[in-house]
């Protein structure tokens, strides 16, 4: 069976917060560590054509993405080339701010998906909300982010296919931390947790959710799509129908 190939994104380039060798390096290293998936390489954003060149991404599975703060700077060809890359079965993990991406954006087909904020360094209580589903497997009932970034609602969405994690804050505040979209042939995860002065993904529960969130939306298969004109043509006087 083929191995699925991934691209971990990130629109910094460096070290960043408690990340000496850069976010994108931690998240690459858990998903080879795994043992689960083929290829697993780096783009950012900095690179030409933010290192998503039409080679990369038809050889990418899933397709990892952090952003924060540079969506207004990202391409909009790129942005196009992901997004039928998506609509032809390519899997997609958001994380973080990436629900203010342009991508996000385009394959919703709404409003931008805005929401609340605030960044004080408090505890984020996750709590698992659909244990049968595979993003789900073998993650606790709840587990904590000792320092994290408030998100709230209302987050601006059209409504997930699944609603798989909430998040509470020590604010009282609480959020869709983690849903899911299928948007044509690809399946879409959003996962909140992930602020980059905090080391989340070095948590084994995040790690965790993110490697099944992989292996989730990876295509099944990507079938030939006939559309167009179809000629009507009279069976034989003498078949059976």
């Amino acid at each position: 069976m083929k191995k699925i190939n991934v691209t971990v994104w990130d629109e910094v380039e460096g070290a960043i917060g408690p990340y000496p060798d850069g976010m994108y390096t931690v998240i690459a290293d858990f998903l080879r560590n795994s043992g689960q998936f083929g290829e697993v390489r780096i783009a950012l954003q900095p690179q030409p054509e933010h290192g998503l060149t039409e080679a990369i991404i038809n050889d990418t599975d899933v397709l990892v993405y952090w952003a924060h703060c540079h969506h207004h700077s990202f391409d909009d060809a790129i942005v196009e080339r992901i997004r039928h890359r998506v609509l032809n079965g390519m899997g997609l993990i958001l994380l973080h701010s990436a629900h203010a991406s342009k991508i996000f954006d385009r394959l919703l087909g709404t409003r931008p998906a805005m929401l609340r904020w605030r960044e004080v360094d408090e505890l984020e209580r996750v709590w698992r909300i659909e244990a049968g589903h595979p993003i789900c497997a073998g993650v606790p009932e709840h587990f904590d982010i000792p320092h994290s970034e408030m998100y709230a609602e209302h987050f601006q969405i059209p409504k997930p296919d699944d609603l798989l994690f909430i998040s509470w804050y020590e604010g009282g505040e609480v959020f869709r931390s983690g849903i899911t979209y299928t948007r044509g042939l690809g399946r879409i995860f959003f996962f909140s947790p992930g602020h980059e002065t905090f080391p989340i993904y070095h948590m084994p529960e995040v790690q965790r959710i993110i490697t099944n969130a992989v292996k989730w939306a990876a295509p099944v298969c990507e079938p030939e799509i006939t559309t167009g004109n179809v000629p009507f043509e009279y069976p034989p006087r003498n078949a059976k129908i």
